[in-house]
């Protein structure tokens, strides 16, 4: 269903957004065998940027939280419920009159990919260690070294 906050939207550093009231994903995190892995969307060759690795994420509804957009949009792209996951921090991307904010989560139990039901926007899904990242959405990959910070505690994936 269409909202009326779906729509391009260019920021003050003069980039092109999808979310007139900006934007959030969900970056799932967990412990990995080589150090902490992150579960990556793989984007349809049709949408923006598609054939990327990004998070689960889209526009934002109108007096929608980022969590709750974040939560709404994984369920709807991933098909994972509000009950998979434990929300954490959020980290907020702002471009000068638009926002992507990012919304930290670990699973609630064990969860891999074939658990999960992709829409039509996922062409791929999968958990990958943070020092082997596929080809990143441009967005994630500018602000990842504040998600790495965030999630290590320090600037080395």
């Amino acid at each position: 269903m269409r909202s009326p906050t779906d729509g391009w939207t260019t920021c003050a550093l003069g980039h092109r957004h999808w979310g007139l009231a900006g934007a959030a994903g969900l970056l799932l995190h967990r412990p990995g065998a080589g150090g902490i892995e992150v579960l990556l969307q793989l984007r349809v060759a049709w949408s923006h940027h598609g054939g990327t690795w990004g998070t689960p994420g889209g526009a934002l509804h109108p007096q929608e939280s980022p969590a709750d957009g974040a939560l709404r949009e994984a369920g709807e792209e991933l098909g994972l419920r509000p009950a998979d996951v434990v929300l954490g921090v959020e980290s907020v991307d702002d471009h000068g009159g638009w926002v992507y904010t990012t919304v930290l989560a670990t699973p609630a139990g064990a969860l891999e990919p074939d658990d999960l039901a992709l829409n039509e926007e996922s062409a791929g899904v999968g958990w990958f260690p943070l020092d082997a990242l596929p080809v990143l959405h441009p967005g994630l990959a500018a602000a990842l070294p504040v998600l790495v910070r965030t999630l290590t505690g320090s600037d080395a994936p």
